[in-house]
């Protein structure tokens, strides 16, 4: 009797987590990569941490949110100061400060609607204190939210796009 429980129990397990719908080979709605002009960086330094979201539907993107946040490794290092001390948007007309809640939490940094296809990207200064100690990487991951003008929504979760990182030396 107990070998015919844990069987079924398993079973069931199986048939509930064996039989999810498999990922459509569609593409993400919205596409978010990063980029840095600079891979090494040391104390005083600068680096400039870009990030360019691709609308991949047939539809605007209305409104997107997005943070950026340290890794966990970054935050157990003491010796490490930094700040992002500037934020901008690059635009047709040429690059325009970020108008949101902060260099952390873009809000709708992403300037107006995104049509299909087209990209828009925000960049970030990263400020590395002259008394800063640099003995490794600096990493940072993402989290976004974007709405279309079709009313669906896309959430990045956090997005671990490849890690971001700076190499402090």
């Amino acid at each position: 009797m107990r070998r015919l429980g844990l069987s079924a129990v398993l079973g069931l397990l199986l048939a509930v987590f064996g039989l999810a719908p498999s990922a459509s080979a569609d593409p993400a709605p919205a596409a978010l990569t990063f980029t840095a002009d600079s891979a090494t960086t040391t104390p005083g330094g600068t680096v400039q941490l870009s990030m360019t979201l691709t609308n991949n539907k047939t539809y605007d993107v209305l409104f997107v949110y997005q943070t950026i946040e340290p890794t966990w490794l970054t935050t157990q290092r003491p010796d490490l100061k930094y700040s992002f001390t500037g934020c901008t948007l690059a635009t047709a007309a040429g690059s325009t400060p970020c108008a949101g809640t902060g260099p952390s939490n873009l809000g709708q940094n992403y300037g107006a609607t995104i049509p299909p296809g087209q990209s828009r990207t925000v960049t970030l200064t990263l400020q590395i204190a002259a008394d800063s100690g640099c003995n490794g990487n600096i990493g940072f991951y993402s989290y976004y939210y974007a709405e279309f003008s079709d009313a669906t929504n896309a959430s990045g979760g956090p997005v671990f796009t490849p890690e971001t990182r700076v190499l402090c030396a």
